[in-house]
């Protein structure tokens, strides 16, 4: 025995690699069968598997170029993440841009630009940039909302996002003055630091879930009783990731404070069916949005993707005949978003954002609705070029995700079904999340938003505007070819914008409606 381990004690460091590969080998040759390339390739077969789970990273950092990536190139990352910490987010020597490459956004400047008159709001505040509508004043709501700010954070969950990422950006949007989605995992204590909420929920109806799973109204009404900062509601009909398909929390995200909110079991994959159970069709869901928004007094929206339009119609049929319907539409773009789906539904199931939400507006505009709803925009919109496109287009607002996220420290790793997020943003791993400091990114979060709402509004201004709501669709031209081909988004979506009734900036300030924003609040209290 003394033998023995006097060899062991004495096989040097190399040695014991070597023993370890050896293991190996023999493991891969006789023991696995389920990795063809590591059996026929023992030891050297495992660099193949360890090559592929880095590709990703390889290719971000060390191969693609600058504008090459999707779902986000590397420049507008980097734009937000300078833009989140008040850095240098100019660039020089030119735009490395193809900008004769097809889609490409060419905004029509003035001669002379929008000049600010004296005591204008831009004077104390470059960065305030309220709504030009109010949700729910058309259909007399007991508690109309005007967004204080026109971009706001998109439906996110907690439970597809940590605590601390759900932490940080609710108290980013209240610096900011921005609104919070809570996405349809329910309401948490991470979305109660002060940030205006629309509540939202899905066919699962986490928060407000019955018995039986169905919608229980009276729970919704007590959450909105006990908490005043829930600023409106919004039903969520399908999503951009997955239209037409509920969506899915893995098991191992499921812990006991989200299983409590949620009303579900820990550890248990919950499975969101794809049809609500409180309503069945177009007539039944109008009905459902009246009876929230009388118990609630607060304005109702609706939440989609956009595919066929035979629905779409019967609801504007019904919302001109009637005088009822949903206060705002969100409309989601087929590009997918934060929520994990399967690869045939994120590639191919719904239009577009500009294709779905060109069909939606249109079709409302043509019932003559387009005046009382509150259009909100969501696809990879979180810039400030494609938010001027947006609003040409009729948008009154606009949600992100995946740019808060990033604002936060997201660096797109494109593993948030995994539990195994690096960043801490899309992951329960305590370990994980430790390292997001929510008052710090918190600020960052609303220094991106300051800075998009800033670029913006001095695009605007370019364009001889004092608020983007006054883009019309032949502002933007759209590159088709070469210039005496390329057309204005009049042209190319065959609509003409209805124009927002809008009086100043001073007017929206000074609206009884507006949202929590806070250089306003501190101004009032003193």
């Amino acid at each position: 025995m003394d033998v023995i381990i006097d060899f062991i004690s004495n096989i040097p460091w190399w040695g014991w690699i070597l023993v370890f590969l050896f293991i190996v080998a023999i493991r891969d040759i006789f023991i696995q069968r389920s990795h063809t390339i590591s059996h026929n390739f023992p030891i050297i077969g495992h660099l193949r598997y360890l090559f592929e789970s880095i590709g990703p990273e390889m290719r971000q950092y060390f191969v693609a170029n600058n504008r090459e990536e999707l779902p986000f190139n590397r420049i507008e990352r980097g734009w937000i993440y300078a833009s989140a910490k008040k850095e240098n987010n100019y660039e020089g020597f030119g735009t490395d841009r193809d900008i004769y490459a097809h889609q490409h956004i060419f905004i029509n400047n003035a001669m002379m630009p929008f000049q600010l008159p004296d005591h204008h709001p831009h004077h104390e505040d470059k960065t305030f940039l309220p709504c030009a509508k109010v949700m729910g004043l058309y259909h007399k709501r007991k508690r109309p909302f005007r967004p204080a700010s026109i971009i706001n954070v998109s439906a996110m969950s907690f439970g597809s996002l940590s605590a601390k990422a759900i932490e940080s950006l609710n108290k980013g949007v209240q610096i900011s003055g921005a609104y919070h989605n809570t996405g349809e995992g329910g309401l948490s204590a991470y979305h109660s630091h002060g940030g205006d909420v629309i509540f939202h929920f899905g066919t699962g109806y986490f928060g407000v879930r019955s018995q039986d799973g169905g919608f229980s109204l009276e729970k919704l009404v007590k959450l909105v009783a006990e908490n005043p900062f829930i600023r409106a509601i919004e039903v969520k009909l399908s999503q951009g990731a997955k239209p037409g398909k509920g969506g899915v929390l893995p098991g191992k995200k499921i812990t006991k404070e989200i299983a409590e909110i949620r009303g579900v079991t820990i550890g248990k994959d919950v499975l969101s069916p794809p049809n609500h159970k409180a309503f069945s069709n177009v007539p039944e869901m109008v009905d459902f949005i009246e009876k929230i928004a009388d118990a609630t007094g607060l304005p109702v929206g609706i939440k989609a993707a956009i595919g066929k339009l035979e629905q779409w119609e019967e609801l504007a049929n019904i919302m001109a005949s009637t005088g009822k319907g949903p206060d705002f539409i969100t409309i989601d773009g087929g590009e997918g978003g934060t929520g994990a789906a399967p690869p045939s539904f994120a590639d191919h199931v719904s239009l577009p954002w500009v294709y779905g939400f060109s069909d939606i507006y249109k079709l409302f505009q043509s019932k003559n609705l387009s005046e009382r709803i509150v259009f909100i925009g969501s696809g990879k919109l979180g810039f400030p070029a494609k938010a001027a496109m947006a609003f040409a287009m009729g948008v009154d607002c606009i949600n992100v995700a995946r740019e808060a996220m990033m604002s936060i420290g997201c660096i797109q790793a494109q593993i948030c079904h995994t539990n195994r997020c690096p960043a801490g943003v899309a992951t329960q791993s305590k370990w994980l999340q430790s390292g997001i400091d929510p008052t710090l990114k918190s600020e960052r979060l609303a220094q991106y938003f300051k800075t998009f709402r800033k670029e913006l509004i001095e695009i605007s201004h370019a364009a001889g505007y004092e608020h983007p709501c006054q883009f019309k669709m032949s502002d933007i031209e759209m590159n088709v070819d070469d210039h005496n081909l390329s057309k204005e988004l009049h042209r190319t979506y065959n609509y003409e914008k209805t124009q927002v009734a809008f009086n100043g900036m001073q007017n929206l300030k000074d609206c009884l409606y507006l949202g929590n924003y806070p250089q306003l609040t501190q101004n009032k209290n003193h």
